[in-house]
């Protein structure tokens, strides 16, 4: 058997849009079909449970104490997941029975930091240990409306065979510090998460493999006007602000560290979409440039990250 093998799958689905138990149920589906193609990894789309927060840009949601944005915030947190509650124990449990390691987009709220939301990439091991959580360091645009900034807490990498497993949130994959901080770690596969969108997945991706001399794959997310819920606050407001257009599109693919892709960006429909990598790949791309080996100079520059999660409160003594 060659060690250097790893099957890796991009999991493109759609949530049940605002509802986090039906969404889990629709992930861990995923993960035992991915049990069944031998899936090592599996990545799913940013935010899927309980789903991206697309309604402040189709309600006009910048309004100051509007009602509808208090409503569907207060939703929104209702149906967030908990990392220190159960909410993804079940979730664990498929990844143990399938051995399969994921990554997970969620919307986090955790007890010590009010009702305040963050955006978080949750890594869950073939055993179902939870390896990391990072919480996404700037939201984007309308995101700051719901989403609270991250800290550095979860900017760490994972061994996965052969391989040195990382990700991002998004727009963060656009930030070139933190993908740094990836690849001082030694890096060489890279997961980036997105809500779905072709927009970003179809560039940035193939720069990310070529500057990292890494595997990058790009999980995006799926949302049509149909998988709107009927019975959600605010229904028409927020259909009426999409009109027949797709909210997120997917995008899903994944390149070699030379560039060229594996799988190209697969829009429009949910799906799992399979490929299996060679670490030999990563090595022969880094024979001219390493970016945390031999093309840094760490005695010229570094970078400094900060680990610790952020509280407004630090106790002293008993």
């Amino acid at each position: 058997m060659n060690q250097d093998l790893l099957t890796v799958g991009l999991a493109q689905v759609a949530p049940v849009w605002l509802n986090r138990e039906a969404t889990l149920a629709k992930a861990i589906d995923m993960i035992k079909e991915a049990k069944t193609h031998a899936v090592d990894l599996l990545a799913f789309g940013e935010a899927l449970v309980p789903g991206y927060p697309f309604w402040p840009e189709l309600t006009n949601g910048a309004r100051f104490n509007a009602p509808d944005q208090k409503a569907l915030y207060a939703l929104y947190v209702d149906q967030a997941v908990d990392i220190d509650a159960d909410h993804l124990d079940d979730v664990c449990l498929a990844a143990k029975e399938g051995s399969v390691a994921l990554y997970l987009g969620v919307i986090e709220k955790s007890l010590e930091r009010g009702q305040s939301l963050y955006c978080s990439m949750v890594y869950i091991d073939k055993a179902g240990q939870i390896g990391s959580v990072h919480r996404k360091l700037m939201p984007t645009y309308e995101e700051r409306l719901n989403w609270s900034p991250g800290d550095g807490h979860g900017l760490r990498v994972h061994s996965l065979g052969a391989f040195t497993v990382g990700g991002l949130n998004c727009w963060e994959n656009w930030m070139p510090l933190p993908r740094a901080a990836l690849y001082g770690q030694g890096e060489d596969l890279h997961v980036a998460i997105w809500p779905g969108g072709y927009r970003n997945t179809h560039d940035i991706t193939r720069y990310m493999a070529k500057e990292g001399r890494s595997f990058v794959m790009s999980a995006g997310g799926l949302m049509r006007p149909e998988d709107v819920p009927a019975d959600i606050p605010y229904y028409d407001q927020i259909m009426a602000g999409c009109g027949e257009d797709l909210l997120a599109d997917g995008g899903s693919c994944l390149s070699g560290p030379d560039g060229e892709w594996l799988i190209e960006p697969q829009c429009g429909q949910e799906g799992l979409y399979v490929a299996t990598i060679d670490h030999a790949k990563v090595r022969e791309e880094r024979q001219n440039f390493s970016p945390a080996g031999h093309y840094s100079r760490p005695d010229v520059t570094r970078l400094t990250v900060n680990r610790e999660r952020q509280s407004t409160v630090q106790f002293v003594g008993e």
